[in-house]
């Protein structure tokens, strides 16, 4: 299993943001796809979870209305839209399948 997080970067508060996920070594198109992240000094927060075939998906309250996330099946990518960032969003964002994460990517959220 391989997971490759891309898109982050330094915005301004009511910015935006596109993260994406490139997996691989796993059949994507058969499992259902987490982003979580962890802010500085704070531990694991899962903040989304999407269906296999990407007709559903959940959020913690934090984010719902801020953040999408949706798939490609084709391309075996995961995307997490992140819009209206507050600095408190400030984290490394990974995407997941079951026990298994990628790098991250870092998102700062400052003026």
């Amino acid at each position: 299993v391989q997971l490759v997080e891309s898109g982050g970067g330094l915005v301004q508060p009511g910015g935006s943001l596109r993260l994406s996920c490139a997996a691989s070594g796993f059949s994507f198109s058969r499992s259902a796809m987490n982003w979580i992240r962890q802010a500085p000094g704070k531990g694991l927060e899962w903040i989304s979870t999407i269906t296999d075939s990407g007709g559903i998906a959940r959020y913690v309250d934090s984010v719902e209305g801020r953040f999408t996330t949706s798939r490609d099946n084709g391309l075996n990518t995961l995307y997490l839209q992140m819009n209206n960032l507050k600095p408190e969003d400030t984290a490394v964002y990974y995407c997941s399948v079951g026990s298994t994460r990628g790098q991250g990517t870092q998102v700062t959220v400052s003026s």
